[in-house]
């Protein structure tokens, strides 16, 4: 896990999480917190990697509405969003649906 100072990063621990949970083929984290900082909710805040894009691909999707897809990553994701996440953008796809 990438880490500063000791530190690990919060994209770090959501790779672990997800990996973990969804069984992921393709993961793709991108920290999109500085195109935020400036947003009225984060003006006054000290807080850093709030703001993500995630792509991920995983089997265990097949079957599954956006909705439900959407919701087995924020259940992943729940001590994250509990402690300074603030805001996901999820592509949550299966396999076949990756190569179309």
């Amino acid at each position: 896990m990438a880490s500063v100072g000791g530190v690990v990063s919060r994209a770090s621990r959501m790779r672990t999480k997800l990996q973990s949970a969804l069984e992921a083929i393709v993961l793709e984290i991108e920290d999109v917190s500085h195109q935020h900082a400036s947003h009225a909710a984060m003006k006054d805040s000290n807080a850093q990697e709030t703001h993500f894009n995630v792509k991920i691909v995983s089997p265990k999707f097949h079957g599954q509405t956006l909705l439900k897809r959407h919701r087995m990553v924020y259940a992943a994701l729940s001590d994250e969003l509990h402690s300074g996440l603030h805001a996901l953008s999820i592509v949550a796809k299966t396999p076949d649906e990756q190569s179309s």
